[in-house]
């Protein structure tokens, strides 16, 4: 292994929970790589965080002796710079992205102008205020309303072609969303692991990819390898590995795209980045790397020693 560290690891600390929308994914997620990590040969510390915002994160983590942190966390604070941020500064070892990568893949609109600097194919946007987006259709239908800065498909309206009336968003929605064109065709997904992809999966479900899509067992289906062209598929993977460049990504990240069929290369749109893919026996990204040979004790091996990696 030319390059890595002359650190090794022995305890890994498993960061779980956290005070997010996201917070049983994040608890699953978490409860998922600990079993593998035993399994691969680590001492494993369980972290359950609260429900509150911060908590006594940095007096619990400044207490454990552990080699390298896993962050199994999702969405707000444990997924955008925020717990990034405080793994710094107590300079412990930490999985996936850094502050820099996750709080820009986070915010959906600036993660986009990343993209489209790259020459990546995104699908237009306008930030506004969610009362304007109530009130009247800010975009021409069809088009797509989400926070700017969650995951998981969380607080996701899809205002159709012909709508009469806009999106009635729920008081719990942020003062300010995101509105997007509406990309229309089949789901796609590519996990990249450092700087290899692994796959290409298509996602079917009855109705859209939603959050109980995505975290139900049977809520969606997955097509490993997606049947699609070679075209197709080769750009995927590219796209992918471009995507977490562009972004500043380390370790595991997973890309999203849909890809309207009848439009051939020209139909294929990026969604946007994950920066903490779901480890849940459902999620995608495990799921890509068995099929291309890696197991999961395995993937939890690799992610803990590029952990260790100097940057």
């Amino acid at each position: 292994m030319a390059g890595r560290s002359s650190r090794t690891a022995h305890t890994v600390a498993v960061l779980m929970g956290g005070p997010s929308a996201e917070r049983e994914v994040s608890l699953s997620s978490g409860r998922e790589c600990a079993n593998a990590l035993r399994v691969a040969g680590y001492e494993v510390i369980e972290v359950e965080l609260g429900p509150e915002r911060g908590g006594d994160l940095v007096a619990v983590l400044a207490g454990l002796r552990c080699d390298v942190v896993f962050n199994a966390l999702h969405g707000r604070w444990g997924e955008d710079g925020c717990v990034q941020g405080i793994l710094e500064w107590l300079d412990l070892p930490y999985t996936h992205s850094g502050v820099l990568a996750s709080a820009l893949a986070m915010d959906k609109t600036r993660a986009k102008d990343a993209l489209r600097a790259a020459g990546l194919p995104v699908v237009e946007s306008v930030i506004a205020c969610a009362a304007d987006v109530r009130a009247r259709h800010v975009l021409t239908p069809p088009y797509v309303v989400k926070p700017n800065d969650e995951g998981s498909s969380v607080g996701v309206y899809i205002v159709h072609d012909g709508a009469n009336q806009p999106p009635q968003l729920a008081d719990t929605m942020p003062r300010h969303v995101m509105v997007e064109a509406y990309a229309p065709g089949r789901e796609l997904t590519t996990a990249v692991m450092g700087d290899r992809a692994l796959g290409v999966t298509e996602i079917v479900t009855e109705g859209w990819y939603d959050y109980a899509a995505k975290y139900s067992v049977g809520g969606s289906r997955h097509i490993i390898p997606a049947d699609i062209p070679a075209q197709i598929a080769q750009a995927c993977l590219d796209y992918a590995v471009r995507a977490h460049r562009a972004l500043g990504c380390r370790g595991l990240s997973r890309t999203d795209f849909r890809w309207d069929d009848t439009r051939g290369l020209d139909g294929l749109i990026l969604l946007e980045v994950n920066t903490q893919p779901g480890m849940t026996p459902t999620s995608l990204a495990p799921e890509q790397a068995a099929h291309a040979g890696i197991g999961f004790p395995d993937l939890m091996r690799w992610m803990v020693e590029d952990a260790l990696c100097p940057r």
